[in-house]
């Protein structure tokens, strides 16, 4: 599966921002998909993941309560809602995938597919 985030963009503290990744190829809806940031210098974090069954979704604790992931598996698509943002939230925000996962989901090494990444800066 090939995927292509976007959606990301400059906001203001407090703001919000939908992300959208679109995933190609068949058996979407046999992917556990992610989403996974990065700022400069900083290494890869999880975000939240959903998974393919649509039975869990997680969150990290920093996001917890603000960020909403959700999925529509007819369009191929997987949506990242963020709100409340914080200039601490500002990186590069990228889509994984991962064919039937259903544990390890937190861990990056655990996802094959990724898209190229959007940007979110959160100003102060």
């Amino acid at each position: 599966v090939q995927l292509q985030a976007s959606g990301g963009g400059l906001v203001q503290t407090g703001g919000s921002l939908r992300l959208s990744c679109t995933g190609s190829g068949r058996l979407f809806n046999t992917y556990t998909m992610a989403w996974f940031r990065q700022a400069p210098g900083q290494e890869r974090e999880f975000v939240g993941a959903t998974t393919y069954t649509d039975r869990w979704t997680g969150y990290a604790d920093s996001v917890k309560g603000r960020f909403t992931i959700s999925r529509d598996n007819a369009k191929n698509m997987v949506y990242l809602q963020t709100n409340s943002l914080k200039p601490e939230d500002t990186a590069v925000y990228l889509c994984a995938a991962a064919q039937y996962a259903r544990n390890d989901l937190r861990r990056a090494e655990k996802y094959i597919y990724w898209g190229q990444g959007t940007l979110v800066t959160v100003s102060s």
